[in-house]
């Protein structure tokens, strides 16, 4: 059996970062063939999740990064077991790291093939190896269980305890990305359901119409102002079944959401609101 050195040990530990008690015994087991002992160092990274497989990963964290320009914008949603994991360094930097790479690689169809792609913070390595070394260090399950890169216009926005992600999505020329991202936070808090009025049940928007034009006619007025009460009476229905563009503004409530929108020179398109695990 080869000698395995306090200096070998070293340098798997400052190649891994992982503990020197773990690096030690996967050099003796390798005997002393640091390459060796990289593939058991993962192979243990594998036992664990195997060990874990069933373990809830109900914490975690939904990063959301833009292109400077709004051209770009995507989501990405880490899973792990436990608060304290969810808040660590290491478990943020790593869910950065593979948004990092979504925006500016080549693209996956899948977390498996993000996974695939080269660790752009830790050169050499892909990200699926970041991910193993991580398992080994914390020994909890974590599963990077979502992603998303769509084009621009767009904007995101992360609630502070990561926990909720909205990407919003919008045509026109870009002036202020600034307005793509506080549209974001707004369907965060006010939770819209559609983008605009023509994706409701357009029978349940035909029967209110009918209804309120009912109504209004049985008051004796003209049907000239019939048909202003009605639209009047309509835009409040709409802000009732949660259509986004109707709602009034969070930032400015003077203003709908499609007033501030078009000020800009944009026009909503759709959104996606990500709640961790859901």
């Amino acid at each position: 059996m080869a000698e395995v050195t306090a200096a070998a040990v070293k340098a798997l530990r400052d190649l891994t970062d992982l503990p020197m008690m773990a690096c030690k015994s996967a050099l003796i087991k390798a005997n002393g063939d640091q390459e060796k002992a990289i593939e058991y160092l993962r192979e243990d990274a594998g036992k664990v999740m195997l060990k874990r497989a069933d373990n809830p990963t109900s914490e975690g964290r939904i990063v959301i990064l833009s292109k400077d320009d709004g051209s770009e914008t995507v989501m990405v949603e880490m899973q792990c077991e436990s608060p304290p994991v969810a808040g660590a360094p290491d478990f943020v930097n790593f869910a950065n790291e593979c948004a990092k790479q979504l925006l500016n690689g080549p693209g996956a169809s899948s977390p498996a093939e993000l996974l695939s792609q080269p660790a752009p913070d830790h050169a050499g390595k892909k990200l699926s190896d970041v991910l193993e070394d991580m398992i080994n260090r914390i020994r909890e399950k974590m599963v990077l269980s979502r992603i998303l890169r769509v084009n621009g216009p767009t904007g995101g926005y992360v609630h502070h305890d990561g926990k909720q992600g909205v990407l919003f999505r919008a045509e026109g020329k870009v002036e202020n990305p600034g307005v793509l991202r506080d549209v974001a936070m707004h369907i965060a808090g006010l939770k819209p359901t559609v983008v605009h009025p023509e994706e409701l049940d357009q029978t349940l928007v035909n029967a209110e119409r009918e209804k309120l034009t009912a109504e209004a006619k049985a008051s004796g007025k003209p049907d000239n102002i019939v048909s202003k009460i009605v639209d009047g009476r309509m835009k409040t229905f709409f802000v009732d079944q949660g259509v986004l563009t109707a709602q009034a503004f969070a930032k400015e409530e003077s203003k709908t959401v499609n007033q501030v929108l078009a000020e800009n020179g944009l026009k909503a398109v759709g959104f996606t609101r990500w709640m961790l695990g859901v």
